[in-house]
């Protein structure tokens, strides 16, 4: 497909780069001009060999062109558990509402669950998800059906899944399609024994590969590391090499200067799930301290039974808002910090280089929104709209790789909404009788 997206207000995320009106040209999956509208007539000036015919072309009547959102940390398939575990703290909550649920679903399960969150991803804008859960292939086959871009690492610990399976989700996932990718990692360091971990930082040794975890997400998790080993998670797992060649964790709200020093040091990304660890009362991460010791963070909404929902602009408003409570300061964490957060750091961790800009030669994971609605009036400063008063209703398009997968209210995943709908319902009657 040949898309001329024109009369449009642009953000590219480039830096230095402000907000323009102009046009964005898609060619197949990339894309190949972004520019304002005098830049797209030198173009065709100086290149007419590259004048095209277009299959579509689309007024966006001065609505905003961005890249799509990154949710850099999620479960998918948990929307079977969306508020059917809630209102507890983290270890009863997995242990006595999750656990249990999840050691009934079978690999067709995650399928059909995990398209139902991929619906919820395109209303919120988000155009890639970095995803943690049970049955990686099957997760891999309804990413590629819905299109969706997916990077997956491994929930592997000491009760499901092993370093051999890890091994075998690395070299078969990652190629497969243009959809899938895949980063080595485990559940968190309370759920592997040390010799597992010792296993896995020789396979970040053989690939020369970026290892990722949930990590210090509660202080109790932290300490009985301390207790363990008289280290934190971060301290321990570097130990053991898993870091050497980079990676980062989920959620990071309990860490001391130390942990900070070699987060840097090993070029580690902060992954924060705010409305998650609000939800669940784990803590509010220091994302001040981290900006500061210059330590990027992406931002996730983690699963759907821990937030509930997948909404990328709760998640950066709860960033900034968050961190202005935590150091009760109203100047703390810049919206313009948070939507590079949210896009162009998120796409970076997840390794997805070619999707952090609206530039030339760049993947075509753009997204649309509205800013002919209430929330978005007056565009004083559309990035600050976007934070602080932005939602999902504003999402007018979803594209991804050069196609769009949410128009108007309406979805191109290859399958009717209301049939997964209807799969979702079955298996929850199964599950939960």
């Amino acid at each position: 497909m040949r898309i001329r997206f024109y009369n449009a207000r642009v953000l590219t995320m480039e830096p230095g780069r402000e907000i323009f009106l102009g046009e964005v040209w898609v060619v197949e999956d990339r894309i190949a001009f972004v520019g304002t509208d005098e830049e797209g007539r030198q173009f065709c000036e100086k290149h007419p060999e590259k004048i095209l015919i277009w299959d579509r072309e689309i007024d966006c009547k001065k609505n905003l062109l961005m890249p799509g959102f990154k949710n850099a940390h999620t479960h998918s398939a948990m929307t079977l558990m969306r508020s059917k575990a809630d209102d507890l703290p983290l270890q009863e909550w997995l242990n006595e509402q999750i656990f249990p649920v999840e050691a009934k679903l079978t690999g067709e399960d995650i399928y059909h669950l995990s398209k139902l969150a991929v619906l919820e991803y395109l209303t919120s804008g988000i155009t890639a998800c970095f995803e943690m859960y049970l049955t990686p292939f099957t997760v891999a086959d309804a990413m590629a059906d819905t299109g969706m871009r997916c990077v997956q690492t491994s929930c592997v610990n000491n009760f499901s899944q092993s370093v051999e399976l890890l091994e075998e989700y690395y070299n078969k996932i990652n190629g497969r399609d243009p959809y899938n990718s895949f980063i080595l990692g485990v559940h968190a360091e309370y759920t592997c024994s040390k010799e597992l971990l010792e296993k896995c930082a020789i396979l970040t040794e053989k690939y020369k590969a970026p290892f990722w975890a949930h990590i210090q997400e509660t202080e109790s998790e932290t300490k009985e590391c301390l207790e363990r080993y008289g280290m934190t998670p971060i301290e321990f797992m570097d130990s053991l090499g898993l870091f050497n060649y980079g990676g980062g964790g989920y959620h990071v709200v309990w860490t001391n200067e130390k942990d900070r020093e070699i987060m840097k040091k090993r070029g580690l990304y902060v992954v924060t799930n705010p409305g998650s660890n609000t939800k669940l009362a784990s803590g509010i991460a220091p994302i001040s301290e981290y900006l500061k010791a210059g330590i990027p963070v992406a931002i996730g909404t983690d699963g759907p039974a821990s937030n509930n929902c997948l909404d990328m602009f709760r998640e950066m408003f709860l960033v900034t808002g968050l961190s202005k409570l935590k150091n009760m300061d109203a100047s703390s964490v810049d919206a313009k910090e948070v939507l590079k957060m949210a896009t162009v750091n998120g796409a970076r961790a997840m390794g997805l280089n070619d999707c952090d800009y609206l530039a030339e030669g760049k993947l075509a994971d753009i997204i649309m929104i509205d800013l002919d609605k209430p929330n978005m009036q007056p565009i004083n400063n559309i990035v600050k709209n976007l934070v602080y008063s932005g939602s999902k209703s504003n999402v007018l398009m979803t594209m991804i790789g050069g196609i769009i997968r949410y128009e108007n209210g309406e979805y191109n995943i290859g399958v009717d909404p209301h049939e997964v709908y209807k799969k979702v319902e079955k298996i929850g009657k199964r599950i939960y009788g």
